[in-house]
């Protein structure tokens, strides 16, 4: 692994957050899968194209990445779900893809490595947010493209069921730090000086499917890292209201097909600027 700077964060995705995840892949995908298809055609990933998945968790977007790429490389600070994603590219057949562990802000990647860099929800916490977008800025060509994706949590459904959470959690914060680019004046001045220019914030609606049935989904919820830790901070004492109240929370959402919800999503582009 080449250097870390963001501490806190490679501790949490190489333990419970990261074991969570790569152990819920499916479900973890089922939540934000939706916003795939947009990200890629923002990105206008194109067969030729070599393309960088910043975060790339559990690898399904870097895998349909290179599906229609040249060559598709994910980083991601979590060794448990770096596992998950060089298992699942190799159960599925996809050759053209690698991963490597990492922390983008300071990773030492070629530069000019790539045409096009992607983010499903991973650029939320880069601890020097512009070192980190000028560390992919540089790895991109004179031409390179950049699509990245971040949760809008007011504007999604997920998001009233985090607030009824909250009373039952001391610290928690119902934003998870998502607002990061809910400014687009503020994101336009942030990649401005990272080196991008041409920068686009768009609010996409996708669907988002949170499990089976209320129960299910409440317990996912539960177990969720941000969840499970403020629980844990709690010694677990408010567990009982807390689950009471998720579960209320996710009745508006249930249906013959799950528990499904809006999920709102700032998608973010922007080219590299002349240099």
């Amino acid at each position: 692994m080449t250097g870390i700077v963001n501490t806190a964060q490679s501790e949490a995705w190489n333990g419970y957050e990261g074991e969570h995840w790569a152990g819920h892949a499916g479900r973890y995908d089922a939540v934000n899968s939706g916003i795939n298809e947009p990200l890629l055609a923002a990105a206008r990933v194109g067969a030729g194209d070599r393309v960088l998945d910043i975060g790339c968790g559990n690898g399904q977007l870097t895998r349909l990445a290179a599906r229609r790429a040249a060559a598709a490389t994910g980083v991601d600070l979590s060794g448990p779900m770096l596992s998950r994603a060089r298992e699942s590219a190799e159960a599925e057949g996809v050759p053209n893809v690698s991963f490597a562990q990492g922390d983008a802000q300071v990773f030492a990647f070629e530069p000019g490595a790539f045409e096009v860099a992607l983010s499903r929800f991973g650029v939320m916490f880069f601890a020097d947010p512009v070192a980190a977008f000028s560390n992919i800025a540089r790895a991109l060509t004179d031409t390179g493209r950049l699509a990245v994706a971040v949760p809008a949590m007011s504007a999604s459904g997920i998001g009233a069921v985090f607030a009824a959470a909250a009373p039952h959690l001391p610290g928690f914060e119902v934003g998870h730090g998502f607002s990061a680019f809910a400014d687009p004046a503020a994101t336009a001045e942030l990649l401005t000086a990272a080196g991008f220019s041409g920068v686009t914030n768009e609010l996409v609606d996708t669907d988002s499917v949170w499990g089976a049935d209320v129960a299910d989904a409440t317990e996912f919820v539960m177990g969720w890292g941000p969840t499970r830790y403020h629980r844990q901070r709690n010694d677990f004492a408010t567990d009982d209201e807390l689950r009471s109240a998720i579960g209320a929370a996710l009745v508006p959402f249930a249906g013959p097909g799950g528990v499904r919800m809006r999920a709102a999503s700032h998608l973010i582009t922007a080219t590299v600027a002349l240099r």
